[in-house]
């Protein structure tokens, strides 16, 4: 057989400057931007959530466990600018429970408008061997303005 030989097509390859990468043989892709990454950590708090129940017992083991506090471990609890402040005190009145769980007594609760079923941040700093817990209402204070900013002045 006689005839006139075809040459192959061999598709060129791009270029590093044109945003596309190669994929496989004869194929490309736009490459998508990375956003910019957030500066690392330089702090150690550990942070956690955890609900309230009914008899005023919040459950949070990594928090607990940064500041090395066990059942029976006494504490001071105090309310300071709708914030929970709650301390190692060997002369506390209160404790970490059997369960290792925290128990805020009702009349924190109530200044602090916590009712059970809500869930509250807790912000643990080992170097200060303090715990700090945020009730719902303090969140959305600290909050409110960064969402403000992010949605362009929409109210969340």
């Amino acid at each position: 057989m006689t005839g006139a030989v075809i040459k192959p097509v061999i598709p060129a390859t791009p270029s590093p400057h044109d945003g596309c990468t190669a994929v496989g043989i004869g194929t490309t892709r736009r490459t998508l931007p990375l956003p910019a990454m957030p500066a690392p950590r330089t702090n150690s708090v550990v942070y956690g959530m955890a609900a309230v129940d009914c008899r005023g017992r919040v459950a949070d083991r990594a928090t607990l466990t940064a500041l090395s506090w066990t059942p029976g471990t006494r504490l001071d609890i105090r309310e300071a600018r709708d914030l929970l402040l709650i301390r190692r005190d060997d002369y506390g009145m209160f404790t970490v429970t059997k369960q290792g769980h925290l128990r805020l007594p009702a009349t924190i609760r109530h200044r602090c408008r916590l009712i059970a079923g809500d869930r509250v941040l807790l912000a643990t700093h080992p170097q200060l061997n303090l715990l700090i817990i945020h009730p719902p209402a303090a969140l959305d204070d600290l909050l409110a303005q960064r969402h403000t900013e992010v949605l362009r002045g929409d109210p969340a």
